[in-house]
């Protein structure tokens, strides 16, 4: 089998007549035009409408990319896991394309020999990934959801593990499944850096922040780490989760969990854990491959000047407009008439768990007020930005009005999850205390 690296986690794998192209994220601008690549990408999607198969590992954006799947060819059938929740397959379906399902851990033949196995990730737990809103709206039932899924991809003889964005941590019992079926691993395709909020978006001290930076990063590298130890591949490729930030968010990417590819490479060929003579750390620059049964690579990786970089991002990256930003600032009144609808769903919610926190919830509405949140279901009230100011407990965020709009309007226009993950959302919480509960009902703070 041969692997052409494209972006992120869009890699096409090919084995003889048959090309699968997974997660594809072609396009810059997804999660509101926040989430751009660097080095810039040269892919069309059209040129990939030859391919049998697309895999689609979750419905996330950076790997169901709307943007690039509404320029490809609808005739091309998406392969994805049987989700207790069909959002991502209503989704796709509403783009044209047809979907397989596939139940958890079910070796599916595809063609010439080709098979594919997709197996759910064990659940869904944003202290470990770092995405403080999770994925509520695919959480049928709160604390257990599978969001995400690994494949694997064999002829027969070669074997290709994909963990895409799992963690190693909520991704166990399946990793031990896949070794437990098959007797061995060719290439492992692994994530190995952080694309959550945190921490470019809360408010803290400046040494608080590199520390929690580099903190972050070194804990995603070692979840890799993890993985090679696990599947004792031949090969393995850190992956996915690579972006970069533009428009007026381009001043967060300093502060961003996010390795670079070239010192990830570093790192695992330096680090002592892995055993170099049997486990292989490959890297790829866009359009380059890899021939696993040739063990041949078309073309040295060329690492990133990352003064370059900084230079693309200034001139380039920070005077593009993110997508709410062609839209009018709404006034106060059109958002406060979107809050009592939006409070009512929020304390339904706070209901169906039992759940009730002396912390407030402070959504900016201006440079002057805020909307203070009870959640003690005692009610929502415009107060100053001096009065918020004296509350003991609280969780502060601060978004565009625009994109605010947009999400108090309901998920067919924006959605807090995705709004966090695209880095529109600054936060500051005192004291600095996940509440997952809380971060459950405010997602569905809207009308």
């Amino acid at each position: 089998m041969k692997l052409t690296f494209l972006q992120s986690s869009s890699v096409l794998l090919e084995d003889k007549t048959t090309k699968i192209l997974t997660d594809p994220w072609l396009i810059d601008g997804e999660l509101y035009g926040s989430w751009v690549h660097y080095p810039p990408s040269k892919l069309i999607p059209e040129d990939f409408n030859d391919v049998d198969y697309i895999y689609l590992s979750h419905i996330h954006q950076d790997h169901f990319s709307q943007k690039t799947l509404k320029q490809m060819s609808k005739k091309i059938p998406i392969i994805i896991h049987s989700f207790a929740s069909k959002a991502l397959k209503n989704n796709i379906e509403r783009l044209g394309f047809d979907v397989i399902e596939l139940e958890h851990n079910k070796r599916t033949h595809l063609k010439d020999g080709l098979h594919i196995n997709i197996l759910a990730a064990d659940s869904c737990n944003p202290e470990v990934c770092k995405k403080y809103f999770g994925c509520a709206p695919m959480e049928e039932t709160f604390g257990s959801t599978s969001i995400d899924t690994m494949s694997v991809i064999d002829n027969g003889t070669e074997v290709i593990v994909n963990t895409n964005d799992c963690p190693y941590d909520l991704s166990l019992q399946a990793s031990q499944t896949i070794m437990q079926k098959y007797d061995h691993i060719d290439m492992a395709l692994i994530g190995y850096t952080s694309s959550s909020a945190y921490p470019q978006c809360f408010e803290m001290d400046i040494e608080k922040k590199i520390e929690a930076k580099e903190k972050l990063k070194q804990e995603f590298l070692m979840k890799a780490v993890h993985f090679v130890n696990l599947f004792k591949p031949q090969y393995y490729m850190p992956f996915a989760g690579r972006y970069t930030l533009a428009g007026n968010l381009s001043n967060l990417n300093k502060w961003l969990g996010v390795t670079e590819l070239q010192d990830a490479y570093d790192f695992y060929n330096s680090i002592d854990l892995i055993d170099h003579s049997k486990h292989k750390c490959i890297i790829l620059n866009s359009q380059s491959w890899f021939d696993i049964s040739t063990e041949k690579i078309s073309q040295p990786y060329q690492r990133i000047d990352t003064t370059k970089k900084n230079e693309y991002i200034k001139n380039v990256l920070e005077q593009r407009k993110l997508d709410y930003e062609y839209e009018e600032i709404p006034t106060d009144d059109e958002i406060l008439s979107l809050i009592p609808k939006s409070y009512e769903r929020f304390v339904s919610y706070c209901d169906k768990l039992n759940w009730k926190s002396d912390t407030v919830v402070l959504v900016k509405l201006s440079d002057n007020n805020f909307i203070k949140i009870s959640c003690e279901r005692k009610g929502w009230e415009i107060i100053s930005t001096n009065d918020a100011s004296e509350f003991k407990k609280y969780v502060k965020m601060s978004l565009d009005k625009r994109l605010l709009k947009w999400i108090l309007e309901g998920p067919k226009f924006g959605h807090w999850n995705q709004a966090e993950g695209g880095s529109h959302i600054m936060y500051e919480r005192n004291p600095n205390v996940y509440e997952r509960s809380l971060f459950y009902c405010m997602s569905y703070f809207h009308s």
